[in-house]
């Protein structure tokens, strides 16, 4: 494995893969007032997209599209964060975006765009819905949800997306992964509740399906098969901003606990699964003490799941992998060292 510190950025921490003008790229945008920067596949950097106001938690590209994407905006911290929203980039082909208002949602922390039934469905949820005093947490998230127009041009400041309510009562509503299984997509969200799967309409007049996971409190979550039986497992990052990492195994519709990891690792946050030299992985990073970044996988011949450190005293904030060139990729957004880093495999 080699790393490559790709760029300096203050508070580092959102990274999101962006189809553009014909090639892959990836974007990566700070928590704090920074910019948000674009590089090729290859990890050189090709524009800013914005130069702030920073406070980015989530991108994703809006289907279908040739670079537009989404973005949170003023998300600064779980105590600052009221002036939030989603926000809409659209690339001028030269290099330039403009940036208009998609919905004001105080305190939107995770969104995604899922496609179901031939319609496409914006879910965003919200980390805590209001508060009065610093580490307030009285009112606890929700989860919104709307359907997405093809053309989101329409939107802007005074003209915004309208949203519904999925669920509420939602305390720490922090985690959030897509999982795409039998040609379906779902959400999978973290809360102090517990963990939650939510379906979107498999038809126009469809509803709206939410199933609870687990009951533990859980601050992120991502499912893959690591052991190659056919079944997903539960990869689960608790409590809030905690440091205990889990693996649960379904058995027969519910999750039992099958593997802890042997150290605290504390402030735990990035998290991605995907493949990692033919093998499926789920890469694992730690804000606080130790600040590693850690792989995990099956071993066949133990019968039993293994990890790797790849990185230490780098402190990622979030984690995304893709291929390129052959070669498996991993960017982190080593929010503590205000650095952007690829691992080539």
């Amino acid at each position: 494995m080699e790393k490559k510190v790709l760029a300096e950025l203050e508070k580092c921490y959102s990274i999101a893969p962006l189809h553009y003008q014909g090639k892959d790229h990836i974007l990566v945008a700070a928590e704090k007032t920074d910019r948000c920067i674009l590089f090729d596949a290859q990890g050189k950097e090709e524009c800013t997209v914005w130069d702030g106001p920073g406070g980015v938690m989530t991108m994703v590209q809006v289907p279908g599209t040739d670079g537009e994407f989404l973005a949170t905006h003023k998300f600064y911290s779980p105590n600052d964060s009221k002036e939030a929203k989603i926000i809409r980039a659209v690339p001028d082909g030269t290099g330039k975006w403009t940036v208009t208002t998609l919905v004001d949602l105080p305190f939107v922390h995770r969104f995604d765009i899922l496609k179901s039934g031939g319609e496409t469905y914006l879910i965003a949820c919200t980390l805590k819905s209001g508060h009065e005093f610093k580490d307030d947490w009285s009112n606890p998230g929700k989860i919104y949800v709307a359907r997405l127009p093809e053309d989101l041009s329409a939107f802007d400041e005074d003209h915004q997306l309208p949203l519904a309510v999925l669920k509420d009562g939602m305390l720490k509503n922090h985690g959030y992964c897509k999982v795409a299984e039998d040609g379906e997509e779902s959400s999978v969200v973290c809360s102090e509740n517990g963990v939650f799967r939510c379906f979107p309409p498999k038809s126009p007049d469809g509803s709206w399906e939410v199933i609870q996971l687990l009951d533990t409190p859980a601050s992120d979550a991502v499912m893959i098969d690591l052991d190659g039986d056919g079944s997903r497992e539960l990869i689960v990052i608790s409590p809030f901003h905690g440091d205990t990492l889990s693996i649960y195994r379904e058995n027969e519709g519910h999750y039992d606990l099958d593997y802890t990891y042997p150290e605290r690792a504390e402030f735990l946050h990035a998290i991605w699964s995907g493949t990692i030299g033919g093998r499926p992985a789920a890469v694992i990073g730690h804000r606080k003490g130790a600040r590693r970044l850690l792989m995990f996988s099956w071993c066949e011949e133990k019968k039993a799941y293994r990890f790797r450190t790849l990185d230490d005293d780098c402190g990622p904030a979030n984690v995304y992998g893709y291929q390129a060139d052959g070669k498996d990729v991993l960017i982190a957004a080593n929010r503590e060292m205000n650095e952007i880093a690829m691992y080539t495999f």
